[in-house]
């Protein structure tokens, strides 16, 4: 509980960046209603991207016999709440079955065979649960628009580090729980860009028509970004892991001078708009 506590205040005090045996890691903070309490409970977990703006975190226990108490809260109490670092969002946790349960976990084993080991140490079967989010779009983070702009640009940096790592240590092949992570990505920043485009852009450009040469080149951008986001999907299609790091390498270069340009002629302005 003390590790706990200590993992809770640092992922807190960290926007979510963690040292120790979490450090480089996916984490996130999970906050489920006691089944018998009625109380709220934070435990930090590790977690798994999903696509479709959902996440999965394993029931291990560290390979102990019994479920975690988490589970059994969220089993009783399905709505849940979760820190991603910036950002915090109310979820339904829905524990998988059957042959989605399956693939999952298969998924997961493959990408970090811990999670095997857990399984093989326990003596039973791992359940995993989907934290699935009750609002669609951009969860709630800070409240000026320019933090708000930073903090989304800083998650993608963090991701795109995650993956980078992730793709150097996949050896040969481009495993089944990487793929997922990589079009979870392309997904999230695709609609990103959607989002700019349709509703910052416009609203910006009718405040400063000054920008409207600006905001056209960040279009660009944003379809040269698109660019690189198709080449990643067909390496990804190749399944060679060599490929898949250049093109990572690549597009990490594209989109961090991208988010660093984008940050640095929009958010002087967007504290001037009274959102």
């Amino acid at each position: 509980m003390d590790f706990n506590r200590q993992v809770i205040a640092e992922f807190r005090a960290n926007g979510g960046r963690v040292g120790g045996p979490f450090e480089g890691g996916r984490l996130l903070l999970l906050t489920t209603t006691g089944a018998r309490s009625g109380a709220r409970h934070t435990t930090p977990l590790g977690y798994l991207p999903d696509g479709d703006g959902r996440v999965l975190v394993i029931a291990s226990a560290g390979g102990a016999p019994k479920n975690p108490a988490w589970f059994h809260n969220l089993v009783a109490h399905p709505r849940v709440t979760v820190e991603s670092g910036a950002f915090t969002y109310e979820a339904d946790a829905v524990v998988l079955e059957g042959d989605e349960r399956d693939a999952a976990f298969a998924r997961a084993v493959e990408a970090d065979p811990g999670w095997g080991e857990y399984a093989a140490r326990s003596g039973r079967t791992l359940p995993v649960v989907a934290l699935v989010p009750v609002v669609a779009g951009p969860p709630a983070g800070p409240e000026s628009p320019s933090a708000m702009l930073v903090a989304v640009h800083d998650a993608f940096r963090r991701e795109l580090a995650l993956i980078r790592g992730e793709v150097a240590a996949s050896g040969a092949g481009v495993g089944a729980q990487l793929r997922v992570n990589c079009l979870t990505l392309c997904q999230g920043l695709g609609n990103h860009h959607m989002g700019e485009e349709q509703q910052m852009f416009p609203l910006l450009e009718r405040r400063h028509p000054e920008l409207a040469p600006a905001l056209a080149r960040l279009k660009d951008e944003h379809e040269t970004v698109k660019g690189l986001l198709d080449e990643l999907r067909r390496v990804l299609d190749g399944g060679e892991a060599a490929s898949l790091l250049a093109e990572v390498e690549r597009l990490t270069a594209a989109l961090e001078a991208h988010l660093d340009h984008e940050e640095e002629r929009l958010v002087p302005l967007l504290d001037t708009l009274g959102l």
